[in-house]
């Protein structure tokens, strides 16, 4: 598929009712409101909007698996997966979503497929695209339940740097994990101090 293709209206619109067909209402809602927050970011911060569009709309095209389902697809198409990951299996649908958007939806854009591969657990040094797709997962408009995300949006669209509002949600999501008593997987943990480290935001 060439570069043009992303940027056609047909093919932009199979996207989103594929989607609408196998995903949930509320996750397609959602799925079609990352797409167009990842545009809007990508205007802000000079990324390319068409690959900004097919990456949010895509980013959640597993969630229509369960825990269970992901680590065994995810194993029989030798997709490498963690200790951590078979315990949490829901963030297998990043991994998996990746592979569906290249062998189903004829994606070949490797930076497209890496912002749906990251979407979730975020990874060090991540490209623009793929923090672009991070944060437009956590700050779309129908989103409502995640601390301090008033503050977290306003950053994403008036810092200098998009990583103010990565390592934000990362601190967050990290804090919030904590007080569930839940597991935080060493990837995430790790692309947060090198967002710290970079941006200085916490004083840790």
């Amino acid at each position: 598929m060439t570069d043009s293709m992303y940027t056609d209206d047909k093919f932009i619109y199979s996207l989103h009712m594929e989607m609408n067909k196998r995903l949930k209402p509320h996750r397609f809602i959602h799925s079609a409101a990352v797409a167009g927050t990842a545009s809007a970011l990508a205007m802000k911060y000079g990324e390319d909007c068409s690959k900004a569009v097919v990456a949010g709309i895509l980013h959640d095209c597993a969630k229509c698996y369960d825990d269970d389902e992901l680590v065994s697809l995810c194993k029989k198409k030798d997709i490498p997966v963690s200790g951590f990951e078979e315990e949490h299996g829901f963030i297998l649908h990043a991994k998996y979503g990746a592979y569906l958007a290249k062998s189903k939806y004829g994606i070949e854009d490797e930076d497209i497929l890496s912002a749906i591969r990251w979407h979730t657990t975020g990874h060090e040094d991540m490209t623009l695209l793929e923090k672009i797709v991070f944060v437009a997962d956590y700050i779309e408009p129908l989103r409502n339940k995640a601390s301090n995300l008033k503050e977290v949006r306003y950053t994403a669209f008036n810092a200098k740097s998009i990583d103010e509002a990565v390592v934000m949600i990362m601190h967050d999501t990290i804090e919030y994990l904590k007080e569930k008593g839940s597991g935080i997987d060493t990837i995430t943990k790790a692309a947060y101090e090198f967002y710290n480290a970079k941006t200085g935001k916490y004083d840790e």
